[in-house]
């Protein structure tokens, strides 16, 4: 394929994108979703550019592609923004859902498919376990339009970030016994081990070591080019290591978003790096979704229209089993999950690009490919679109809260930004931008907001006592991390020696460090 057909395809794509991101924007409805029937439409109405890609269409959804250019961008923006005490809070959900819930959902499916469309059971086995993790990639962006409860969030979010862990490394076990390998099942959970362990802590390493490198540095454009090359290049490590990429970049991840970020970058560093991850993030999201879309034959589909049926049915099953018997044993040692979320967490659990990657790695020989390929495509479209459609409106019926932050935190955003607006004002006036009568005016109003969002501060602090331990917190946090710039400042200007400083940041690391726990036990 000549280079300006992959240029003009891919920009076809991103005009698509922003069409559709402007529909849905102003519709209310998930861009996601909408963003799979763009592509099937391109593919129905035989878009001419979409001809002349032909057969190198399959090279944009590719395993290579996703694995090295989609997958490690959406889990690095992942992790940077999921926080390590909200992980820890949801550690034994997420943990029983990434591990024994991915192989019992596997398995369950497995014997449907096998029993009701009549592959071989090797073939079957191979299908449930690829099928059965949850897609970060699609899961991610959903629940971020949708605003759905943090906790809930994190939950599911945590889940598709770590069970493609345990799917890869089962789906390669079953694949090459099919093939006729030899690989018992105690050598699959030694391998599973040091895969998914091995992986977190070379993630974790590569984090911290940029997280230092980053304390050093005040150049918004070097620290992003860091993070980068850290994202892409612990992911390729990694899988060079025979280790996890994928929680090799969600642990370097996390320890950016955690670590790095909070403790070694200037406010304005962070902006940047965050606006630039979500922008990655939207445009990597943009492409995959487009390419399934287009991907998705749905003539073809049709012809095993059966067999697709069962096999939606029977991965239904399986998440229905996983969830509705694992989470009564989690709320044993964690904070319960309502029931409410339970079927949430049965409906949310979306399939996407992993899958595919998968199952277009199987050999030409393998049992039944070609069916298994229909399959999956199948489970994925009804994934994206059914569920994609249809877990907001659950939500609502089930009386589950969608982007609305509680009472206290808008009262203190109010107030923030008021105060932030009376700053400026201030600053035009002492400039001589505007007379004093607009600024009497403006201030007098400002001050009178500001006065009654202070009321209603302190009569929610009176109700709710808990509120005022957490701003404390916060603003206890906030004064270490201060201090620490400060320590670093001074440094830099050689008004104390190093190891005067290093004592000062491990006292201030300390105290961080205390107030993170104290967070997380509340």
């Amino acid at each position: 394929m000549h280079p300006h057909t992959l240029i003009e395809f891919l920009l076809l794509l991103l005009i698509a994108a922003s069409a559709i991101a402007i529909v849905t924007s102003r519709f209310k409805v998930p861009y996601t979703v909408f963003l799979v029937f763009g592509g099937i439409l391109i593919d129905l109405f035989r878009v001419p550019i979409v001809d002349k890609v032909g057969g190198a269409m399959g090279n944009l959804l590719s395993p290579d592609v996703i694995f090295m250019v989609f997958l490690p961008g959406l889990l690095f923006e992942a992790g940077i923004n999921i926080h390590i005490r909200h992980l820890r809070a949801t550690f034994v959900p997420i943990l029983l859902l990434a591990l024994a819930g991915v192989l019992a959902a596997a398995f369950i499916a497995a014997y449907i498919v096998h029993w009701g469309v009549g592959i071989p059971l090797q073939a079957a086995l191979v299908f449930g376990v690829l099928i059965a993790a949850t897609d970060p990639i699609s899961v991610l962006m959903l629940f971020k339009e949708i605003g759905a409860p943090k906790r809930l969030s994190v939950i599911l979010e945590g889940e598709s970030l770590f069970n493609d862990g345990t799917a890869v490394v089962v789906f390669q076990i079953l694949v090459a016994s099919v093939a006729g390998g030899t690989l018992s099942l105690g050598d699959g959970v030694v391998r599973f081990l040091v895969v998914a362990i091995g992986g977190g802590l070379l993630g974790l390493a590569l984090g911290y070591v940029t997280s230092k490198l980053t304390e050093r540095i005040d150049e918004p454009r070097v620290e992003i080019m860091l993070t980068t090359v850290l994202a892409y290049g612990s992911f390729l490590l990694a899988e060079q290591l025979h280790l996890s990429g994928v929680i090799a970049t969600v642990g370097a991840g996390l320890m950016i978003g955690n670590f790095g970020a909070e403790a070694g970058m200037s406010p304005r560093t962070r902006v940047a790096l965050w606006s630039f991850w979500e922008y990655w993030g939207f445009v990597i999201n943009s492409i995959v979704f487009l390419i399934i879309g287009i991907e998705v034959h749905v003539f073809d589909l049709i012809g095993h229209g059966a067999a697709i049926g069962i096999s939606v049915a029977a991965v239904l099953l399986g998440r229905m089993a996983t969830v509705y018997l694992l989470i009564p044993l989690g709320n044993l040692l964690s904070e319960p999950i309502s029931w409410a979320w339970r079927h949430v967490l049965v409906w949310g659990g979306i399939h996407g690009s992993v899958s595919l990657a998968l199952v277009l790695t199987l050999p030409d020989d393998f049992p039944a490919r070609e069916l298994v390929l229909s399959m999956t495509f199948g489970v994925v479209a009804f994934s994206i679109i059914i569920q994609g459609l249809t877990v907001k409106p659950l939500m609502r019926g089930l009386g589950i809260s969608m982007g609305q932050e509680n009472e206290y935190d808008q009262v203190r955003t109010q107030r923030m930004a008021l105060t932030a607006g009376l700053k400026d004002l201030e600053q035009l006036h002492e400039e001589h931008l505007i007379s004093g009568p607009v600024f009497e005016e403006l201030s007098g109003e400002a001050k009178s907001r500001i006065r009654e969002i202070r009321k209603q501060v302190e009569n929610l602090h009176t109700h709710h006592p808990e509120l005022v331990a957490k701003e404390m917190q916060d603003a206890r946090k906030q004064m270490i991390l201060s201090e620490k710039s400060s320590i670093k400042k001074a440094l830099g200007e050689g008004w104390i020696s190093l190891h005067t400083a290093e004592e000062m940041l491990t006292r201030a690391d300390k105290a961080l460090e205390d107030s993170e726990d104290s967070e997380a036990t509340d």
